[in-house]
């Protein structure tokens, strides 16, 4: 596995095809071979939502520059009052150029 570099940036989160939240993310990307580009990192939202939201299955981040992320909480527990959480990240993510080292 090659480390890509770091994306971040803002979107919402939807579920179920509904907007739920507008959240920030900070992701590092990897490149599986043979081409396969994976990421994880934290996303970023009001506490209470997070808590509605945590360990639901189909979540997806639209990017505010068009990209359709498949999301899944990767922790098991979700801290207290936490606003944030660890997420693996699949499908959309940008080719391996693309990504900041």
């Amino acid at each position: 596995m090659q480390y890509l570099g770091r994306i971040h940036g803002a979107g919402v989160l939807k579920y179920a095809g509904k907007t739920f939240s507008h959240i920030d993310y900070d992701f590092d990307g990897f490149l599986r071979k043979p081409v396969e580009v994976i990421g994880s990192g934290e996303i970023r939202m009001s506490a209470d939502t997070l808590r509605q939201l945590f360990g639901r299955e189909d979540l997806h981040l639209l990017t505010d520059d068009g990209r359709l992320l498949s999301v899944r909480f990767s922790e098991r527990h979700l801290p207290e009052a936490s606003g944030g959480a660890h997420v693996d990240v699949a499908g959309g993510l940008p080719s391996p150029s693309e990504w900041h080292s």
